[in-house]
């Protein structure tokens, strides 16, 4: 479930789907006002660095706890840090009262909203974290509680599924990060010309829709960066077609799950170009061999045993989960208007929805 702010019943759109189309139309021009401007960002990754922490956790929930896992592989490559996903109920059921001291807290929400963040944030802020907000809302109680916070600045959202926020939390998140080692964001700076690349209409993904339209379950699956875009992407699909989707990491698949994969299991594939990509060839030869139709999806599609591919411009490895998710947002709309459904207003769900 995605939990940010936007809008209420009043400002729904009397057209299915519009509000989300929009939405992923804006992350280009998103793209660019982050990489615009990144002083308050570079600030917070200073002060960050010069406190050398020895650990990071990363709190989240929802769309933004699968932007936390790509931050976790972020950490543990690019600044070779251990990295870990809190479990929010140790703080909010089982009062843990861990020692945090030299330990770097990120809490991740588009809304800033969620209240068993809000505990966590000032629980690890009390027990010696430095602790970073990183939120689409500077005003919210998240940001209030942290130490320092970071604004994705994606603007207003009004689809419950969150597309532009999710993307946007991506990029601010490799920002950041690559802020704390000293980087300069070289590999991110042709990310909105990318974007919109990316998101052009193309006949592979107009094949998926078709080819996804009536599935029942759908499996989706990546390695390294793009696990995180695997578990989006089943999220997306789950939310908008109530399709049955489950996410796995390549390696995961293999020990055990590839057992019932079979001819009536649609299978997409994140294989972007590097070693994550590299290692999905011997995961996706065993499904492909199974008989399940395959859709791979990134700069490396083409050269995995596919059904069909969505091919993506290529660029740095840590960078594509943001391209990745463009055409997963694309195929997710498309395919609920398709089985006649309004993304916009999937079925009991909120937009912001609080958790302890």
């Amino acid at each position: 479930m995605t939990e940010h702010p936007g809008a209420g019943a009043g400002e729904q759109s009397q057209h299915p789907g519009r509000n989300m189309s929009s939405e992923i139309a804006e992350q280009p021009a998103v793209f660019d006002g982050l990489l615009s401007d990144r002083s308050a960002l570079t600030e917070v990754a200073r002060r960050v660095a010069e406190r050398a922490p020895r650990f990071v956790l990363l709190a989240a929930r929802g769309s933004s706890d699968h932007a936390a896992l790509y931050a976790k592989y972020l950490v543990e490559v690019l600044l070779q840090l251990p990295a870990g996903l809190v479990s929010p109920s140790t703080t909010t059921l089982y009062g843990a009262q861990p020692d945090l001291t030299d330990v770097l807290l990120v809490s991740v929400s588009q809304s800033g909203g969620s209240p068993d963040l809000l505990e966590v944030t000032e629980n690890a802020r009390r027990n010696g974290a430095t602790t970073v907000a990183v939120t689409n809302n500077p005003d919210s109680a998240l940001n209030k509680a942290a130490e320092m916070s970071v604004n994705i600045a994606a603007g207003p959202e009004h689809a419950v599924a969150a597309t532009k926020t999710y993307s946007a939390t991506l990029l601010t998140l490799y920002l950041l990060v690559d802020a704390i080692r000293g980087g300069e964001a070289e590999h991110a700076r042709r990310l909105p010309e990318l974007a919109e690349r990316a998101l052009e209409p193309t006949e592979q993904l107009d094949e998926a829709v078709r080819r996804y339209r009536f599935a029942d379950r759908v499996l989706t699956t990546g390695r390294g960066y793009s696990s995180a875009t695997a578990a989006e992407a089943a999220l997306k699909l789950a939310e908008t077609s109530y399709l049955s989707a489950r996410a796995y990491s390549g390696a995961d698949l293999l020990h055990g799950p590839v057992a019932a994969v079979d001819t009536e299991t649609a299978v997409l594939a994140l294989c972007s170009s590097g070693r994550g990509g590299t290692a999905m060839t011997e995961v996706l030869e065993t499904v492909h061999e199974r008989g399940a139709d395959v859709c791979a999806i990134g700069s490396a599609a083409k050269a995995v045993p596919h059904s069909h591919a969505v091919e993506l411009p290529d660029s740095a490895e840590e960078i594509a989960p943001v391209l990745e998710v463009l055409p997963v947002q694309r195929l997710a709309l498309t395919l609920a208007l398709e089985r006649g459904e309004d993304p916009d207003r999937p079925r009991g769900l909120n937009k912001v929805t609080r958790t302890r």
